[in-house]
């Protein structure tokens, strides 16, 4: 199955500018989602990040990376309209840069459950070469009051 932005407004409350997944490519409700970010020059962070060497910043790969995986389990029809939180970050590493023209592809595979808390094991890529992993943890809110 395959989400278009539109269709992930309507699952996560990102907005711009923290909308930061373009396009969910597959997803397993419960259980995984891939995404891409399509990364441009225009992105607003690139203004002080860096103005001489635009990069991503790292904890922006995260959040991308933990939006996908808000999609796997807010896909679910018992989780609809609630709203995903991030609980911790562990492991993680970045092991190469992320600029304007790159396509992040992310993974989160849902590794573990236990009520509202869970654990994503999560991976960024650019042209097939591991940019980032890490380990999110995620906990689900009653409701998101952030819905349109």
């Amino acid at each position: 199955m395959e989400l278009n932005s539109n269709q992930i407004a309507e699952l996560l409350p990102h907005r711009f500018p923290f909308a930061l997944v373009d396009r969910i490519t597959d997803y397993e409700p419960g259980q995984w989602a891939k995404g891409i970010k399509c990364v441009s020059v225009n992105e607003p962070f690139f203004c002080g990040h860096f103005p001489q060497e635009h990069v991503m910043p790292g904890v922006l790969i995260l959040e991308a990376m933990a939006q996908v995986g808000a999609v796997a389990i807010l896909s679910l029809p018992e989780n609809r309209g609630k709203l995903a939180l991030f609980g911790g970050v562990k492991q993680a590493r970045f092991r190469q840069k992320v600029i304007p023209g790159d396509v992040l592809e992310m993974t989160c595979t849902l590794t573990k459950r236990r009520g509202p808390v869970g654990i994503g094991s999560c991976q960024a890529t650019v042209n097939g070469k591991i940019a980032c992993t890490a380990e999110l943890t995620f906990a689900v809110a009653q409701e998101s009051a952030a819905q349109p």
